[in-house]
């Protein structure tokens, strides 16, 4: 296949070369193969290329109906299977044809796409050109601000190459501006500059601009002079055209009229020439269509050749079947035995699944009866939370009550007064409410503070008791008001366990012990 496909490739070479020959028949050909056999092996880019060459040589053959079909279909091709750079190169060719036939609505709608595309996927190098045809668009359609910003704007991204033709739009752009002078002298300017001397019909556009501008001023005989110099370079027929109506308005305007109507009259020739030139072309067009069909027919002959082959060694790939088949009847009995071995392995097979089935339910159950297990623990741990908190509360209360009772002396002579507050101090004391509360706590989460305290020897019993709060989920809060202590000491404890337990600074303590 890839033999197949460097063939593709050649043949798309071949008609480029062709097209540069201006042989359009040959090159229509040879794309036209390399097209079909794209299309065949479904290989995206050779067809791509060779449809985006057949659209380029019907635009060159003025076949503008043609070339729109095979540029869509590029574009199409381009946007399902190719990247960006190939959707933004077919816009811009579909916006040159509606450019060429002066609908520039629709070209201005193609440029624009091409460059939004191009800034969307962030590719400098595809924005130069149609940021820069966007600004040729608005200088046609006498918009000439509109035009200035994206004319400005493609100087940043145009290659060499294309940089001279968005200058001399910019030049014409400061002429529909109504800036004939400055128009002029850059106009003068880059006509000196030895770095354009070579490029091509430089001299006739800047010349034609000067012409304009000389014209804009009112200066007759400079302006048919420059206009002038423009036909004695003679250009392609397009330009010629264009002279000979700027030389009619020229000496329309300075009162010459017989001049401006001979002029006219060679607008109509040239207009004549260039309907013929098209009428030839149309039939030259009609010509290698004809061809093409025929070399398509050649094409649809060859592959069912190609059928007829292939029926022959599907006959022959048959008579091999019958004969395999053969094969397979006199091995039929070994094939029997095989089954039967077969049959007795998937036997084997449902017993170890059922066997897996009864293992995978009893997994089941386990995980259920562990669920049951941890709700209950949760329940016993509220309970002792409820609790907990109940001494804390009942604490705080008879802290306060002391608190009153020390700051007024003269119930301290009070000698019952005294023996409750005694008893009071008594029931804030939590060493036997520790040591019921340990109680229930070991019953409830068995094994925790024995698991605690071997991986932590060194902690001792107000440490452990902090932790035990902890792993019930009480707040610094209620902590602190268990253990009779401020909430900012609570938390500073808390520091001082991760510390004396060698945990990481960034491990959280509760996720820590609640693993444990």
């Amino acid at each position: 296949m890839s033999n197949t496909k460097e063939v593709c490739d050649s043949l798309i070479s071949k008609g480029v070369e062709s097209f540069k020959k201006r042989d359009y028949i040959h090159s229509l050909e040879f794309f036209t193969e390399a097209r079909s056999i794209a299309n065949k092996y479904k290989w995206d880019r050779q067809l791509y290329d060779a449809t985006f060459h057949i659209g380029n040589t019907y635009y060159e053959m003025f076949d503008y109906g043609e070339a729109l079909n095979y540029f869509l279909e590029s574009y199409t091709i381009a946007l399902s299977k190719l990247d960006a750079k190939d959707e933004i190169a077919s816009l811009n060719n579909i916006a040159n044809l509606y450019t060429k036939e002066k609908i520039y609505d629709k070209a201005l709608e193609y440029y624009t796409k091409a460059y939004q595309l191009a800034k969307e996927k962030n590719i400098d190098a595809r924005k130069g050109l149609p940021v820069m045809n966007i600004g040729y668009i608005y200088n046609k359609l006498e918009k000439p601000e509109k035009a200035r910003y994206y004319l400005k704007e493609s100087l940043k991204y145009l290659e060499e190459e294309y940089l001279l033709s968005a200058k001399i739009l910019l030049i014409e752009n400061d002429l529909l501006l109504g800036n004939s002078h400055i128009a002029r002298k850059e106009a003068f300017e880059l006509l000196n500059n030895p770095d354009y001397s070579n490029a091509l019909n430089v001299d006739v556009f800047l010349w034609s601009l000067i012409s304009k501008s000389y014209l804009s001023e009112n200066n007759y005989e400079m302006a048919s002079e420059f206009a002038l110099k423009v036909l004695d370079k003679k250009p392609v027929i397009d330009i010629k055209k264009d002279t000979y109506q700027l030389l009619s308005d020229i000496f329309k305007k300075s009162g010459n009229l017989e001049k401006a109507l001979s002029y006219k009259d060679s607008i109509i020739d040239i207009e004549k020439k260039l309907n013929d030139i098209k009428n030839g072309r149309l039939f030259e067009n009609n010509r290698v269509k004809f061809e093409i069909q025929n070399y398509k027919e050649q094409l649809i002959e060859k592959e069912d050749k190609i059928v007829h082959e292939r029926w022959i060694l599907y006959c022959i790939i048959t008579i091999i079947l019958v004969m395999v088949l053969f094969i397979i009847i006199v091995l039929r009995q070994k094939n029997i035995v095989a089954k039967r071995n077969q049959e007795n392995s998937e036997l084997n097979l449902l017993r170890e699944k059922n066997n897996s089935l009864i293992l995978e339910q009893k997994v089941l159950n386990s995980t259920k009866e562990q669920e049951r297990l941890k709700n209950e623990i949760d329940t016993r741990n509220r309970k002792l939370s409820a609790k907990a908190l109940h001494l804390s509360g009942r604490n705080e209360l008879i802290e306060e009550i002391l608190n009153y009772l020390s700051k007024r002396p003269k119930y301290s002579k009070d000698s019952t007064l005294a023996s409750y507050v005694e008893s009071l101090k008594h029931h804030i004391k939590t060493d036997n409410d520790w040591d019921d509360f340990i109680s229930h706590f070991q019953e409830v989460n068995s094994g925790f503070l024995t698991r605690l305290k071997a991986a932590h020897p060194t902690l001792n019993i107000s440490e452990i008791r902090f932790i035990a709060y902890m792993y019930m989920n009480l707040s610094y809060k209620e902590i602190a008001h268990l253990l009779n202590i401020t909430s900012d000491a609570c938390k500073k404890r808390k520091e001082r366990l991760v510390s004396k337990m060698e945990l990481p600074k960034d491990l959280d303590l509760y996720e820590y012990i609640a693993n444990l």
